[in-house]
């Protein structure tokens, strides 16, 4: 059965993409790392054969926002909260191995992802931890399994919670753990990344 990967990315638009990060280094230059974080992410996945990327997009009017090329196909994220989202997206994949991740991992990279699938042929789940106690990632073995009723559900979004109370809402499904990678949400995160040896 074929890979899907699914990423997730929203509007870049200064003031209402990546505010966190725009209340520490200006709502302009938030928004452009953003947009260039996001479209290199999808760029990069998309070329990559291993599995068929699909880029879902909020709000569903920026379904033709250029930001993003034309290398992934486009879906809606539609309406709900973080977790009703994801969920609906991860359920209308096709069958087989699916993953998905958000827009603002640096190291979300091929490298990063093929793993995650190698993972889920031992995994029901597959969740990649951030370093705030989010998750830059969730994967399923097949996007058709039985999940369990709470799914995604209670979870305490953008804060330290977001991981485990995912965990708990997927139990009793056998769950792994990708790399942990962090995501930029504040200039703290942004300097961090700068400093790595690898960086750019």
């Amino acid at each position: 059965m074929k890979r899907t990967l699914i990423i997730f990315a929203k509007e870049p638009i200064a003031g209402r993409v990546k505010t966190r990060l725009g209340r520490d280094i200006g709502m302009t230059a938030a928004a452009w790392w953003y947009r260039h974080q996001s479209a290199g992410l999808v760029r990069t996945a998309a070329r990559d054969r291993r599995w068929t990327t699909r880029l879902c997009i909020t709000p569903d009017r920026a379904l033709l926002c250029r930001a993003w090329g034309t290398e992934a196909v486009r879906h809606p994220q539609g309406t709900g909260d973080l977790g009703a989202r994801m969920l609906r997206a991860l359920r209308a994949a096709p069958p087989g191995p699916v993953a998905l991740i958000g827009s603002d991992t640096p190291g979300a990279n091929p490298t990063a992802i093929a793993a995650t699938f190698d993972a889920l042929r031992g995994h029901d789940v597959v969740l990649g931890p951030a370093n705030d106690g989010g998750f830059w990632l969730v994967g399923l073995s097949n996007s058709q399994m039985r999940l369990p009723r709470p799914a995604l559900k209670d979870v305490r979004w953008s804060t330290e919670h977001a991981l485990g109370d995912t965990v708990n809402s997927l139990a009793p499904l056998r769950t792994g753990f990708a790399d942990r990678l962090r995501d930029v949400d504040t200039g703290e995160d942004l300097r961090a990344l700068a400093s790595r040896p690898d960086a750019s």
